[in-house]
Formats: structure tokens, C-alpha cells, sequence
């Protein structure tokens, strides 16, 4: 009896590990696979990373005709994301779409750095307008970047901190004035930032995010391209988009389609464009400080993963500055489609550049 009892928890000890086995090498085979796929691709390299956020973009890349699959690797999936191999003008690049929002943003831009052979990102999409000065259809490479979700919300009499670099009290856009408004007030924080090169654990604040000079410098000479102005023979823009570049951007998990608060953020940051990823890229990118704000919150950083990073962004609305309703959904696309030339023209100025061979 005893022996029969021995047996039988033996097979199922057996059957258990078997079971095992399999459920964890399921996974590990496919995963293998990619990692083989990559070591593959990096012996190609370097390349220039190419990272944008939602459908309508991606579609608007792929319209331009500029990106060539590799034919051998055509894409890597890594967690749900497809890297997508090829080239642009002759230079070598990967692809991916991140998605919506801060986390996906920095993740899938810290996934392409450390697993993929690159030399720097490009990141594009689309973006409010915040600045009166700018048009929809118009397209804007920020020379830096503010993260304006972090916040301390305090109630109406609370006491902000005293290193918010901003702060909004939100009583005093009461209609009609006076009263308390119990939503009470908001303080802007500063990011966080860890470097690669800075002490572990230790964080340094942070508030602008500041893009690569050089690349900004051969993006300037492209001011002057032409743009699109029409979605179609029949909805035209009642101006030519224009290029600029060197303005400042801000990024939060907020879509903003409020007037009240576009005027607030170009008051108070003076920023020209709102976006919900812009930020995240760069910060995982490339960081270095920037004074405007009290200096302390300028202590000086270095390079978060040391890559040059920048960002293009064509602007598709006024952000809660129109009169009616968002116009994201009618010229979302050109928008799209005039960051995507602007990037296709980028990656041709880095290939005739000859500091980035």
C-alpha cells in the first residue's frame, strides 16, 4: 500500500513539473526568439529611433512613402508593441508606436534604447496649439519641455509648497467672481530625475527638459519647407502652415480642450504646444538643465541614456481656444501628415550632416 501511495505521488510530482515546464517555457521560447531577431538587427546598426503615439500618425507616416521595411527583419513584437525595421532616405531606422500617455511614452522609449543599437530618437505626432501666434496645420520642434502634471492639489486655503514652481488657485476663474470654490488650488512640482551618470537613488529636480542643440540646429534649416494646407479640395486651412522651431512645449496626462486653462499654461510657462507624451521621451532620452524658473530647480543634470532626442509636433487644435467644437477630428490628419514631412525631411538633414555618420 505503501508502495502504490509512493507511486502515485511520484507520477504526480512528475506530471506537476511537466506541467511546469511547459507553462514557463511557453513564453521564454518567444522571447528568445525576438532577443536572437535583435542581436541580428543590432549588427546593422546604429539607427535612429522613430517613435510616435496613435493610429492617425502612424497612418500619416506610412502615407509620406519615405519609410522602406527591411526585408530580412521586417519587425520585431516586444510587449505588445511591433518595432518596425527599415529605412528613411537611406538611414536606418526603427519604428514603433507607443501609445497613448507618460508611462506608455517612456516605456516603449526605454524598450527601443536598451534593447535596439541607437543613435537617437525622433519623436512625432500631434499636438494643441496654445499660442495665439501659431495656427493649426502649423508645425513646432520645441527646444525644450515641461512635465505640468505634477501637481499638489490643496483645498481652498491650503498652503502651497514652497519649491512649486507654479501654482493656479482655481477660485479665480469663478463666474461670477467672489465665493470659495472648493476645487481650491493647484501647485506645480518639479520632475524628478534620475540620471545615468548621477548617484543611485538620488533625484535631482527638474522642470525643463531640454532638446538636443545640435539637432535643433539642422531642424532650423528646414523653416521655410512646404506644408499641407488642405485635407481635401473642399477644407483648406486660410493660411500656409509654417515650420518653427525653438518655442517650448508642455506634456501632462491631461488632453486640453479648455480655454480658460490654455491661456493659463502659456501665461505661466509660456509654452506654445500641449501634448501627453513629448516630455516622457525626452526625459528618457536625453536631459540637461535649463534656467528660467528659480535656479534651484536647475541643479545641473546630465544624460538620462545619453541619446540625442527630438521631438516634432503639428498642431491639429487651439486647445479649448476655439469657439465651437475641437477641430482634432477634421485636421488631426493634415496635422499629422505635416509632422511626418517635417520628420522625413529631418532624417535626410542627418543623413547628408556628416558629424552623425
Amino acid at each position: 500500500m505503501a508502495s502504490e501511495q509512493a507511486a502515485k505521488c511520484l507520477v504526480i510530482i512528475l506530471l506537476s513539473i511537466t506541467l511546469l515546464v511547459i507553462s514557463v517555457s511557453a513564453t521564454p521560447s518567444n522571447k528568445r526568439k525576438s532577443l536572437n531577431t535583435i542581436k541580428e538587427v543590432n549588427r546593422k546598426g546604429p539607427y535612429i529611433g522613430l517613435i510616435t503615439v496613435f493610429p492617425p500618425e502612424e497612418d500619416a507616416f506610412f502615407t509620406t512613402g519615405a519609410f522602406e521595411i527591411n526585408p530580412h527583419h521586417p519587425f520585431v513584437d516586444l510587449s505588445g508593441r511591433r518595432f518596425r525595421i527599415g529605412k528613411v532616405h537611406g538611414r536606418k531606422v526603427i519604428y514603433v508606436r507607443c501609445g497613448v500617455g507618460m508611462v506608455n511614452a517612456a516605456a516603449a522609449t526605454q524598450q527601443m534604447l536598451d534593447l535596439f543599437d541607437i543613435r537617437g530618437i525622433v519623436h512625432f505626432g500631434i499636438a494643441g496649439n496654445a499660442n495665439n501666434s501659431m495656427s493649426i496645420g502649423d508645425v513646432t520642434i520645441p527646444k525644450q519641455f515641461a512635465h505640468t502634471g505634477i501637481w499638489d492639489w490643496l483645498k481652498p486655503n491650503g498652503i502651497l509648497p514652497s519649491d512649486d514652481v507654479a501654482h493656479l488657485d482655481i477660485g479665480s476663474y469663478n463666474v461670477p467672481k467672489g465665493g470659495v470654490n472648493l476645487l481650491g488650488r493647484i501647485g506645480y512640482s518639479y520632475e524628478q530625475f534620475f540620471s545615468e551618470t548621477g548617484k543611485p537613488d538620488a533625484a535631482q529636480p527638474l522642470v525643463w527638459a531640454k532638446i538636443s542643440q545640435h539637432w535643433l540646429r539642422l531642424a532650423a534649416k528646414l523653416e521655410g519647407m512646404e506644408l499641407q494646407q488642405c485635407v481635401n479640395s473642399s477644407n483648406c486651412l486660410p493660411q500656409k502652415p509654417k515650420l518653427v522651431v525653438g518655442l517650448r512645449g508642455s506634456t501632462s496626462n491631461i488632453f486640453v480642450d479648455n480655454a480658460a486653462y490654455r491661456d493659463f499654461l502659456f501665461q505661466t510657462f509660456h509654452v506654445s504646444s500641449v501634448d501627453m507624451e513629448s516630455a516622457a521621451v525626452a526625459m528618457a532620452s536625453f536631459l540637461t538643465s535649463h534656467s528660467g524658473f528659480p535656479q534651484n530647480y536647475y541643479s545641473r543634470t546630465t544624460l538620462s541614456n545619453g541619446f540625442p532626442v527630438i521631438v516634432i509636433r503639428g498642431l491639429s487644435d487651439l486647445a479649448g481656444g476655439q469657439a465651437g467644437q475641437n477641430s482634432i477630428r477634421i485636421f488631426g490628419p493634415l496635422a499629422a501628415l505635416n509632422a511626418a514631412k517635417v520628420v522625413v525631411q529631418f532624417i535626410r538633414t542627418l543623413s547628408d550632416d556628416p558629424s552623425q555618420h
